[in-house]
């Protein structure tokens, strides 16, 4: 930070939801094995677990992109992200995910600094918008961000990021922006949108050596120390 204002410091963060802000238990693998059943993989088989790995590889990226990773044709990776997309559905409004521990916090104080948050996934709209409702977060940030918002292109792509810089102008400068995440995919999308803190956390998909290896600029226990950092670090 050069002169204390708020223009000269990360005055937009972008965070991830599933594994940063929100633990959901390892719903993503349950979701896709639900999906992939209806497209006829069978749990247990060598060709499931050889796709599973590949979603767990893949913790991050647009779920679309990976089920055409998977599947090839457009009409079987549209099939399974629909059948993704409910099953998780499903999942959240059972109750199955929470908070992590000083997220809502966390993003409260960083609003409090006068900071701009957004909410970023990988999922589609209506996965994003059950996960919203089930928390009472519809009013916590000021935009959410799916790739659809972005063009259609999700993470490692810097088109998200990209997106709430430009809707919310919350600042000048990319540089000025810091981003936070759980895996390689939110790493490299907030270097490649020029982000001076990228911040990994360790809270869900990726360990520190992979998140490090992306670009993290910081690795941190979770999303609550965020606001100490960039504190910290004058940005």
């Amino acid at each position: 930070m050069r002169d204390g204002t708020v223009n000269e410091r990360c005055g937009l963060v972008v965070l991830d939801m599933a594994g940063t802000t929100v633990a959901d238990g390892g719903l993503v693998e349950e979701a896709f094995s639900a999906a992939a059943r209806e497209l006829g993989v069978e749990p247990g088989s060598a060709d499931h677990a050889e796709k599973l790995d590949y979603v767990r590889a893949t913790m991050g990226e647009s779920k679309i992109s990976v089920f055409r990773h998977l599947f090839g044709d457009e009409a079987f990776a549209q099939r399974a992200n629909g059948a993704f997309e409910k099953a998780y559905g499903n999942l959240v409004e059972g109750g199955r995910i929470a908070p992590v521990a000083g997220a809502r916090e966390a993003i409260e104080e960083l609003r409090d600094e006068g900071r701009t948050v957004v909410l970023s996934t990988g999922f589609a709209r209506v996965t994003q918008d059950a996960i919203l409702d089930v928390l009472g977060w519809r009013d916590l940030v000021e935009l959410t961000m799916c790739p659809a918002d972005a063009g259609g292109r999700g993470r490692p792509y810097p088109d998200m990021i990209l997106g709430a810089f430009l809707r919310t102008g919350a600042v000048d400068d990319v540089r000025r922006i810091a981003v936070a995440g759980d895996t390689a995919y939110d790493m490299l999308s907030g270097v490649r949108a020029g982000a001076s803190v990228v911040a990994g956390v360790l809270t869900g998909a990726h360990d520190d050596a992979a998140l490090r290896a992306a670009g993290a600029t910081h690795v941190l226990a979770s999303v609550a120390e965020l606001p100490a950092v960039l504190r910290g670090v004058g940005a």
